[in-house]
């Protein structure tokens, strides 16, 4: 049995989220959380949010032991580019492209 969870559009970039998913991959879900707790980095919150909404489904929809479960899959994607001018010398600008990622996290016995 796998339950999932899906945060779409958040404002980080995917090389920044993926250092965060991979230090819980494959591991239990509480020990997964107290290393999101004590991970300084923003993506850290975003991925412990995203997880705790992944047991919550899991314990809710499927009726899952939450002692039982592990984080089978977590993955980052690139989102789209938020695109941002900043204004330059004579008139000119230069485009700012701001990352956004998606990210995907599978719990299961």
């Amino acid at each position: 049995m796998e339950t999932r969870a899906v945060l779409r559009s958040v404002h980080l970039s995917a090389q920044k989220g993926r250092l965060v998913a991979d230090l819980i991959r494959g591991k239990p879900v509480d020990q997964a959380i107290h290393i999101l707790s004590f991970t300084p980095k923003k993506g850290a919150q975003l991925i412990k949010k995203v997880l705790e909404s992944a047991i919550a489904n899991a314990e809710h929809n499927d009726g899952a032991d939450i002692d039982a479960l592990k984080v089978k899959r977590i993955h980052v994607e690139r989102g789209t580019y938020l695109r941002r001018f900043h204004a330059r010398a004579k008139g000119r600008g230069t485009r700012v492209l701001k990352h956004t990622c998606h990210i995907y996290v599978t719990v299961g016995d």
